[in-house]
């Protein structure tokens, strides 16, 4: 049985390794057929890859492209599959941040992608400013013209760099900083600690087991003591399924310091 994404227009399709390629084809074109919105059917040909979390894909029916444009909450998102990681499945808990966005504050966005945190939080919020910082060349083009299209050029900046990099040079400090971080050993919990304020908010992404979970809060509570900071953990929440009993959780906390 094979499971699927929806990104705007186009269908990413994961089949099982022994799946036939008349079999595929077949499940493509009747996609197609059933699904009138789809444009496009892609193979997903392998996993999220790399610093910059890419995927190839191969092409099954329809038009020949991996450029597309999703909607959720309102917002547009201009997205090439392939060059820029974009998840639809994270559109409930894009929303779920927002909501948590008091009026006035500064909001900070690392490995933003396409500036789908960036853009919800601004559509949905009333944010005084929201910056989005990402290592991609192309997600980065992605992302301006993201918020171009979604009009929201006077209140979200996207910055283009490594976080280590961009973020000490940024002005001032925040109210809220959310890590959306791909799976790296490193935290880069340290740059963000140095740009948030006094009983600001972390929303902080990481990978593990459910019998992991507890380890992940105690390394968190680690690293924030060892850069002089005391926090409190509010929620610790699975917010979707990586691989096999291996979660995505999202570690809430304020720091008290």
């Amino acid at each position: 049985m094979a499971n699927y994404d929806i990104v705007g227009s186009i269908a990413i399709v994961k089949f099982p390794r022994d799946a036939k390629r008349s079999d595929k084809l077949r499940f493509a074109r009747e996609f197609l057929s059933k699904h009138k919105h789809i444009k496009t059917v892609l193979e997903k040909s392998d996993k999220f890859k790399g610093r910059l979390r890419t995927q190839k894909t191969r092409y099954l029916a329809g038009v020949r492209t991996t450029e597309t444009i999703h909607k959720e909450n309102g917002c547009v998102f201009y997205v090439d599959v392939e060059k820029c990681y974009f998840s639809p499945r994270l559109s409930e808990e894009r929303k779920e941040i927002a909501g948590k966005v008091k009026p006035g504050e500064r909001v900070l966005v690392m490995f933003g992608g396409v500036a789908p945190y960036a853009i919800v939080i601004a559509k949905l919020s009333k944010a005084k400013e929201v910056v989005s910082v990402e290592l991609g060349r192309a997600c980065t083009k992605y992302a301006k013209l993201n918020v171009e299209k979604n009009k929201l050029q006077d209140r979200v900046e996207v910055l283009q760099g490594d976080v280590k990099r961009v973020v000490p040079k940024l002005k001032g400090k925040f109210d809220r900083i959310v890590m959306p971080r791909p799976k790296l050993k490193e935290s880069f919990l340290e740059q963000a600690l140095a740009k948030i304020k006094r009983l600001g908010s972390i929303h902080f992404y990481g990978f593990a087991g459910e019998e992991e979970k507890r380890k992940l809060v105690e390394e968190i509570k680690k690293e924030c003591a060892r850069h002089g900071k005391k926090i409190k953990v509010s929620r610790v929440k699975k917010a979707g399924d990586i691989g096999k009993k291996f979660y995505r959780w999202r570690v809430d906390f304020r720091v008290l310091n």
